[in-house]
């Protein structure tokens, strides 16, 4: 009986310390193994046989448009979105010419300081009696420029440049046309055969005065940047591609067009969207 007992319960010694203090070992039956893997196999069912994880999840960061636009801009090294501007004028009675060029040199080196890297490229086209811009630049500076001319317009009844209007203006344009500022004085006129004021639309004559974007590609191929330019004799060089003085007063007494300080008004204004829910009668009763 003592070998059969033998056979069917292994055991295993382990150490142990008897009432004498002498180490010893102690039997642990193969059953009581068996008991303890019951209990734990038991536990293993209750919890539904898985072992409970804690799964986290990646957070992905999420890329809306303007993250697309400005990733763009920044691979194209632009610091800032680019604009054009053209703008029309009437020379002050008694004016010195000289004086209007100068007025801008002016301008633009003083609004530099607050707006560092943003240069301004463009051309004005002095005639006799009316003047034609093209301004290239940032938002900022553009603003700047307008408001330095509404305040001159404000404190000075009889400044150099009167009824400055606003023909066009394009956003975020992809590379400027005019490397560096041009200056023109136009004291020979240019001849036409016809007066196309009388035959055209008034949309039709602002495109007259976007012959200036060819103009600026014949600079952009033919003038080395940091040079004079061609000053006052470029209406011999392209005469084809300088707007009659006509088409500027025309456009001067033209109506439609926006003055500077209406421009700022609109831009400084904030947005209020009315929602077809704020129209609508009854009012909607909420969920």
């Amino acid at each position: 009986m003592n070998v059969q007992r033998r056979k069917n319960s292994q055991t295993h010694n382990e150490p142990h310390r008897d009432h004498r203090g002498f180490i010893g070992t102690h039997r642990v039956s193969q059953g009581t193994q068996g008991n303890s893997k019951q209990l734990s196999h038991h536990h293993h069912q209750k919890h539904g046989g898985r072992h409970e994880q804690h799964i986290t999840i990646p957070q992905v960061p999420r890329k809306n448009y303007l993250y697309f636009l400005e990733e763009k801009r920044r691979l194209q090294f632009k610091k800032f979105l680019l604009h054009r501007i053209f703008l029309v004028a009437k020379i002050s009675a008694n004016a010195d010419k000289k004086k209007i060029a100068e007025y801008y040199e002016q301008v633009y080196q003083n609004i530099l300081k607050l707006h560092v890297g943003e240069n301004v490229t463009g051309i004005i086209l002095i005639y006799p009696t009316t003047t034609l811009h093209v301004i290239e630049s940032s938002s900022g500076m553009l603003y700047q420029i307008l408001q330095d001319y509404v305040s001159h317009e404000e404190d000075e009844p009889s400044f150099l440049l009167q009824d400055l209007k606003i023909l066009v203006v394009s956003h975020n344009i992809p590379t400027r046309l005019f490397m560096q500022w041009y200056t023109s004085m136009i004291t020979v006129p240019v001849m036409y055969l016809e007066d196309i004021t009388q035959s055209q639309s008034k949309d039709e004559v602002v495109s007259e005065c976007l012959t200036l974007l060819k103009l600026g590609m014949y600079l952009l191929r033919n003038v080395k940047v940091g040079t004079k330019g061609p000053g006052d004799t470029l209406h011999n060089l392209v005469p084809e591609l300088i707007p009659s003085e006509e088409i500027i007063k025309y456009l001067c007494r033209a109506e439609g067009f926006l003055a500077p300080a209406e421009f700022l008004r609109m831009y400084n204004k904030p947005i209020h969207v009315t929602l077809d829910a704020e129209v609508v009668w009854p009012a909607p009763t909420p969920l």
